[in-house]
C-alpha cells in the first residue's frame, strides 16, 4: 500500500522573527521533524515566508500588492535555499512547487500536478509549495496559504493536515488550548479572535474556515505549533495542539477534486427547497437559485450557499453567471447536475 499523504503548512509568524527574517533554527527543526516522518508519510510542505524573506530588498517597503509580488519573487529562491541546506543533512532533496488556482480548478492540470508529485515521492524528493505570486492575478489568488494547504490536502486525499501557528493550537475564551474539537460550530467560532500577524495574511478565522471544509471531507486537521523536539509527531499523536475530528467521507477522487476547487470566484445562493433536493442527491435547478455572486463561465466550480449564507457545498455549473441569472424563473433548467455537486 502507498503511504498516506500528510500536508504540513507553516505560517509566516512561525518561520520569521519580528523583523521578518527567517529563523534558521526553525527551518532546522522543521527539517528534522519531516525527516522523522518521511518513512511513514508522503509529505507536502506548504511554506509561507517568501514575502518576509524578500521585503528587505525594497527601500521604503509598504506592503502594496506590487511590492508583495516583487518581494515574493525575490524571497522564494532565498527561502528554498534555506530548506535545501537543512534538508540536505537528511539526504532529502527539495523541489519548489509554485502553484496558481488554475492548477486546482482545471481537472487536467490538477492530474498533471499529482503525477509530478508522484515522481517527487518516488525519488525521495520533498515538494515545497507556495503560491506563484509573481503572475497570480489578484482576483485569482488563493486567499492565503491556509487555503492552498487545505485544497492540496483535499485534492491529494491526505490523511492529515497540520496547520502550524505561533499560538500552538485553538484557544477557548480563557486562552487555554482545546485538545480535541469534534465539530466546528457556532460555539467554537465564537472563540475566534479576528486579528492576524503583521507578516501573514491569514488568521484563526481563516484556519477554522478551511479546517471545517477539510474535516467535513474526511481529513483530520491539527492546529499546532513548533514547540518541543518533535512537534509534528506530537501533533499527529494528539499530544499537542488542537485536533479536529474528520467526518466519514466516501467521495470519489473526482468529487474530491471538485471540492478542492471549492473556494472560487462565484457563489450560488439557493433556497430551502433546493437545499433539501440536493440532500436527496438531485440536480440543482435554476429556479431554486435566489441570487448569483461573481463572474464564472459554464464548467467552472462555484460555491453553494444556503439562506443563512453558509457554504453547504460546491458544484460544477452547466451555465455561466449571466445564463443562471437569466433563467432563475425556469423550472426545467439544470444549473448543475447531481454528479457534479459535492455537499459538505
Amino acid at each position: 500500500m502507498q503511504k498516506p499523504v500528510l500536508v504540513i503548512k507553516l505560517g509566516t509568524a512561525v518561520l520569521t522573527n519580528e523583523r521578518g527574517e527567517i529563523v534558521q533554527a526553525t527551518i532546522k527543526k522543521v527539517a528534522a521533524g519531516i525527516a522523522a516522518l518521511a518513512g511513514n508519510y508522503r509529505v507536502i510542505l506548504v511554506s509561507s515566508g517568501a514575502v518576509g524573506s524578500g521585503r528587505g530588498f525594497f527601500a521604503g517597503y509598504k506592503g502594496t500588492l506590487a511590492e508583495r509580488k516583487a518581494a515574493a519573487a525575490v524571497g522564494n529562491p532565498i527561502l528554498i535555499r534555506h530548506y535545501e541546506r537543512h534538508f540536505s543533512a537528511y539526504a532529502i532533496p527539495v523541489a519548489q512547487a509554485l502553484c496558481e488556482r488554475q492548477h486546482f480548478s482545471n481537472r487536467i492540470r490538477f492530474l498533471q500536478l499529482k503525477e509530478t508529485f508522484a515522481e517527487f515521492w518516488k525519488n525521495g524528493i520533498l515538494p515545497i509549495m507556495n503560491e506563484n505570486d509573481l503572475v497570480s492575478n489578484v482576483e485569482l489568488k488563493f486567499s492565503d496559504n491556509d487555503e492552498l494547504a487545505t485544497l492540496t490536502a483535499i485534492g491529494f486525499d491526505a490523511e492529515a493536515l497540520l496547520l502550524c501557528t505561533s499560538v500552538g493550537g485553538f484557544m477557548d475564551a480563557d486562552k487555554n488550548i482545546i485538545p480535541v474539537i469534534e465539530k466546528v460550530d457556532t460555539r467554537i467560532m465564537g472563540y475566534v479572535q479576528t486579528g492576524k500577524s503583521s507578516l501573514g495574511l491569514g488568521g484563526m478565522l481563516s484556519k477554522l474556515t478551511f479546517t471545517r471544509l477539510a474535516s467535513s471531507l474526511g481529513i483530520r486537521v491539527v492546529i499546532c505549533g513548533l514547540a518541543g523536539n518533535t512537534p509534528f509527531a506530537d501533533a499527529l499523536a494528539g499530544k499537542v495542539g488542537t485536533s479536529f475530528m474528520p467526518r466519514p467521507s466516501n467521495l470519489r477522487a473526482r468529487q474530491k477534486w471538485l471540492a478542492s476547487g471549492s473556494i472560487t470566484l462565484g457563489s450560488l445562493y439557493i433556497d430551502k427547497g433546493a437545499a433539501k433536493a440536493l440532500q436527496q442527491r438531485r440536480s440543482l435547478l435554476s429556479v431554486g437559485i435566489r441570487s448569483v455572486q461573481g463572474k464564472f463561465v459554464a464548467g467552472e466550480v462555484v460555491q453553494l450557499k444556503d439562506e443563512e449564507e453558509q457554504i453547504i457545498g460546491v458544484a460544477k455549473v452547466k451555465l455561466s453567471a449571466g445564463e443562471v441569472t437569466a433563467r432563475m424563473t425556469s423550472k426545467n433548467t439544470v444549473a448543475a447536475h447531481a454528479d457534479d455537486i459535492v455537499l459538505f
